[in-house]
């Protein structure tokens, strides 16, 4: 009786870990990736759109005063239209990317949906 109840104990263990890892999370962007707007899959694959993705992403990446959201906005170029997404912590780093980008689309159109994400509370620190 006690090794069935050892074994029932050890099982429960290993499979209650199992299950937890197994649900499905949705990334929390998904609702915003539910419209008809580019996605960072559907960049061209054109020199041009290449290229020009390419300088707005190093001068993105280099400027050290965005944030670690900031160097991580999407940065999507379809037939010369270049598209901003994602989040960042402030209006002037929102503004910062935008500026990066005309610097190098020359004219483009550019489509800024860069989001200010609100700032974590103490207690939301916490609990990462």
């Amino acid at each position: 009786m006690r090794g069935n109840i050892r074994s029932l104990v050890l099982s429960c263990c290993v499979a209650m870990p199992l299950a937890v890892f197994a649900a499905p999370q949705q990334p929390d962007n998904t609702k915003t990736n539910k419209n008809n707007q580019p996605t960072a899959d559907q960049q061209k694959e054109t020199k041009a759109d290449r290229e020009l993705a390419e300088k707005i992403r190093k001068s993105v990446v280099e400027d050290k005063s965005l944030s670690t959201y900031g160097h991580n906005v999407k940065i999507i170029v379809q037939d010369g239209v270049v598209t901003l997404k994602g989040p960042v912590r402030s209006g002037e780093e929102r503004q910062a990317i935008q500026a990066k980008a005309e610097r190098f689309a020359k004219g483009a159109s550019i489509q800024n949906d860069i989001t200010v994400a609100p700032e974590k509370s103490n207690n939301q620190r916490s609990k990462e």
